[in-house]
């Protein structure tokens, strides 16, 4: 009796743990965000929902587990866009962030039947797109929009990507890329935020655009120069010797590019130099993150179009961030999936 009572409890444990037999390359992922969780000693990878894979209809965020970076849990939703919203398109590039004791998720919605401004007025139409906060007590969801009718960043400003970063003196700012759409030449920009992160606190800072890059550059014709000078991706990051750097992400020669800059004053508001691009072949919008044993790595997407993840293990020389090595025995690289519909 006690050998099939206790069968039974182990019965019933495994059926209340999801089985964590999903593989990198088996799993749609764009725009990939991982949070390393100390206390549940679990990876969360998030990114833009897929029914499929969700098992949940509609626009939002979804989220995979795992313990070890390979074996990931089937993916749930942790976000759903409300009806109520003042835009229900989208739900690009999640980010979670831990913020004073709760978590918050930044991620963009647009709405095409809005119109910001149409030729002549701009060079080409625009349509209302920005980062939205959500919040909740715990990285596993579920997160509620702080604000439903609006993005965090100024309507008329067509935005993605935005990231939480926080100075030296504890203010909390976004930081965002502002569309090559309404800019032609997109930027990085960044806007003080409100300390429970609701809103704006102040007017938004000019920080670098996307022709400063001399390797993008040497890429551009003439004839295409407006669908080329792209920011995306933005996420800061501060090396051991204290110099601040900004992963962020373009296109050369119509390839999506993981490239770096640096701030030559170690503050947000720069000056900013570009460095060498890390990542090439149609990858980008990488992370970086440390394991629980120590070691930074980072996740990009790769390729563009029926994305999957793939990690590095990074060094941090300083000034800079190295590649030491792609983690193929984590992210599969070479294994070819057949392709998962996005929705």
């Amino acid at each position: 009796m006690k050998l099939l009572l206790f069968l039974a409890c182990a019965a019933l444990a495994t059926a209340a743990e999801p089985a964590a037999s999903l593989l990198l390359p088996d799993m749609p992922v764009h725009d990939p965000f991982i949070v390393a969780h100390e206390p549940s000693r679990t990876y969360y990878l998030y990114t833009s929902n897929v029914p499929r894979m969700s098992g949940a209809d509609g626009r939002g965020t979804m989220v995979y587990k795992s313990k070890d970076l390979k074996h990931w849990e089937k993916a749930k939703q942790v976000f759903a866009v409300p009806p109520s919203a003042f835009a229900q398109e989208g739900a690009w590039a999640p980010e979670v962030h831990e913020y004073k004791g709760r978590w918050y998720l930044f991620t963009t919605l647009h709405n095409t039947e809005k119109t910001i401004a149409e030729p002549p007025a701009a060079w080409r139409r625009t349509y209302v797109r920005g980062t939205i906060a959500a919040v909740s007590d715990s990285p596993d969801g579920p997160f509620k929009m702080l604000d439903e009718n609006a993005a965090v960043t100024r309507p008329d400003f067509m935005t993605l990507d935005g990231t939480l970063y926080v100075d030296s003196k504890g203010k909390p700012w976004m930081v965002y890329a502002h569309e090559w759409l309404q800019k032609v030449d997109g930027t990085m920009e960044a806007v003080p935020l409100k300390p429970d992160l609701s809103a704006t606190d102040g007017l938004p800072i000019h920080l670098f655009k996307a022709s400063d890059a001399p390797w993008l550059n040497a890429s551009i014709k003439p004839d295409t120069s407006a669908l080329t000078y792209i920011t995306d991706g933005p996420q800061l990051y501060r090396t051991g010797e204290g110099r601040l750097l900004m992963l962020w992400s373009s296109y050369e020669n119509g390839s999506y590019v993981q490239t770096v800059a640096r701030s030559k004053s170690g503050e947000l508001a720069g000056p900013w130099e570009q460095l060498d691009p890390l990542v090439k072949n149609d990858s980008g919008h990488g992370m970086l993150f440390r394991t629980f044993e120590g070691q930074l790595m980072m996740v990009l997407h790769r390729p563009f179009k029926n994305a999957r993840a793939k990690l590095y293990e990074m060094a941090d020389r300083g000034d800079r961030l190295e590649i030491v090595k792609q983690r193929t025995d984590l992210d599969g690289d070479g294994f070819k999936p057949l392709p998962i519909p996005e929705n």
